[in-house]
């Protein structure tokens, strides 16, 4: 039976169904020795012979592997990186077989990362359509007060792409920032950051703490462990059992703070985040 070539590269564990796309069309994959870079081309998996630089791929020879990481903040998830940073690659280098991330979570983020070599079940995690959810706890600047709350649910507009969260809720006020839990469908590249951004907030801390039911605890962060699939398909089909409450935020306890949309806490964004942090360690040295 012929499958497409980019399905077939994913399932023996080569790389995300995406990224075999990009494979395909730099020309690094062949079927029956002649340059395949056309995508929708069909294969043969028990006929044809197909390589990637070089590398032929086989079916039977993937043993399917399924990692559940807590990826500590400063790691990139990607399994090299151009501009020298530490990649979350570095934190299994004792698994023998090949494996990639699941998504994404940028350098500043944390928290639950999943890892396979399976290409159909990474794909299925990523598609939209499957609606599977991801909640996240993320620490901003300032008092978010109910209207902030209420514009962060209302979703908005950036670029041309209307982003909204399945539902946002507070779980904890600090004296100068808030904990609040955001629930995800689609998750899409930087939607969180995007949305508190385009409401005026700043993000000092996001942690993705769950991706249907599957969570990180008991994993510390820079840890993992491993899974079946059946162990993931079970969890990944139910949605994420919160233990956390949701507060009722009560301005005038906290008397004269700053509402998290203060312009002030701009310069601790992520475009100027470790700029920031570096003047100050600069500063500190110098007195």
């Amino acid at each position: 039976m012929e499958i497409r070539l980019q399905k077939f590269i994913a399932d023996c564990g080569i790389t995300s169904r995406r990224k075999a796309e990009d494979l395909i069309t730099q020309g690094r994959v062949t079927v029956n020795t002649m340059v395949a870079d056309v995508l929708g081309t069909k294969v043969d998996p028990a006929k044809d012979v197909v390589e990637v630089d070089g590398q032929l791929l086989d079916l039977n020879s993937v043993s399917k592997v399924y990692l559940v990481m807590n990826k500590p903040r400063g790691f990139v998830t990607t399994v090299s990186d151009p501009e020298g940073r530490h990649t979350v690659m570095e934190l299994i280098k004792e698994v023998s077989e090949r494996v990639y991330p699941v998504g994404r979570l940028d350098y500043l983020s944390e928290g639950l990362l999943l890892l396979t070599n399976d290409g159909e079940l990474a794909n299925r995690i990523m598609h939209p359509s499957n609606q599977i959810t991801k909640v996240y706890e993320v620490k901003v600047f300032g008092l978010v007060t109910p209207k902030i709350l209420r514009k962060l649910r209302e979703g908005v507009t950036v670029d041309g792409d209307f982003l909204k969260p399945l539902s946002v809720r507070p779980i904890k006020q600090l004296e100068h920032k808030t904990w609040l839990e955001f629930t995800l469908g689609d998750g899409k590249n930087r939607e969180i950051r995007k949305i508190c951004e385009s409401c005026g907030l700043t993000v000092d801390k996001l942690k993705r703490v769950a991706i249907g039911n599957l969570n990180i605890k008991g994993i510390a962060p820079g840890n993992y462990t491993y899974l079946t699939k059946g162990q993931l398909e079970k969890k990944l089909s139910k949605d994420y059992q919160t233990t956390r409450a949701s507060i009722i935020i009560k301005a005038k306890k906290f008397g004269e703070r700053k509402l998290a949309n203060d312009e002030s806490y701009a310069k601790y964004r992520k475009a100027t985040y470790l700029d920031v942090m570096k003047s100050y360690k600069e500063k500190a040295q110098l007195s």
